[in-house]
């Protein structure tokens, strides 16, 4: 698809942006008026935050230069992030996500939304910019991080001559843009069981080599839009009918999609 290709020519801009020469994040702490800085936990939604906010400029840029409008998500629990619409009308989902590596080739994992709502009811205008049917794309642009290993003292306060001194809380950024579909795993994910999760792997993220990806994005949609958690199976009076890929196919044998 060409917005992929042409998006992720901007991943060094990305870099130059969030990052410093030696891999550090250029974000040190939070400043007040009277310029006290305060330094930053390494927390996720903290860390997610900030980097949505730093980038989301050069999304615009790069809309702008595209010719896209570009629609940021009313709310904060909508779906997509940022919404591109071309001159034709067509409408491209576009969410940020960040996670931290575990390790040298294994991150913590994305979130990628919803697999109730919007996502089974695709012309519900609920929780979404946009019906999720009228979107020609869902796309997730990645950011993967390395936690430091440097002790951040939270109960100091830093003067913006200090501020070399203070240790960035993440460093060494990775991009990757794929459509969700391709990089979703057959696991809710972490911290809430509504929403898909994604595979961890760090070279299947990046080359969308997700257990989906052999099998196409409607095998994706038909999994997670039958998916049931033990709360809504129990709650509809019935049974998980799956748990993972491998048990969704011997299911779908069994109930096979209509024509």
């Amino acid at each position: 698809m060409a917005f992929q290709t042409s998006l992720m020519a901007y991943f060094e801009e990305f870099t130059q942006t969030l990052a410093t020469d030696t891999g550090d994040w250029v974000v040190k702490g939070f400043i007040d008026v009277y310029r006290n800085i305060y330094t930053i936990s390494v927390d996720t939604k903290v860390v997610s935050k900030l980097i949505e906010l730093m980038l989301i400029p050069l999304i615009m840029q790069y809309a702008q230069q595209h010719g896209y409008e570009l629609v940021l998500s009313e709310y904060q629990n909508h779906y997509p992030d940022v919404s591109l619409v071309a001159a034709d009308g067509t409408r491209i989902a576009l969410d940020l996500k960040s996670t931290y590596r575990t390790n040298p080739t294994a991150v913590n994992g994305f979130t990628l939304g919803a697999f109730t709502g919007y996502f089974r009811d695709r012309t519900s205008t609920k929780n979404v910019t946009f019906p999720y049917a009228t979107y020609a794309g869902h796309f997730v642009l990645g950011i993967i991080y390395t936690r430091t290993d440097e002790s951040i003292d939270e109960r100091r306060i830093y003067k913006l001559e200090d501020l070399l001194e203070i240790a960035s809380v993440i460093k060494d950024f990775q991009f990757l843009l794929q459509e969700k579909w391709r990089i979703a795993s057959d696991h809710p994910g972490i911290g809430n069981t509504k929403n898909i999760g994604s595979v961890r792997d760090i070279e299947r993220l990046v080359a969308g080599q997700g257990p989906f990806s052999v099998y196409g994005e409607a095998v994706f949609a038909d999994y997670w839009m039958n998916y049931l958690t033990n709360d809504m199976a129990r709650a509809i009076e019935s049974n998980v009918p799956y748990r993972n890929l491998a048990e969704y196919l011997q299911w779908r044998e069994r109930a096979p999609l209509l024509k």
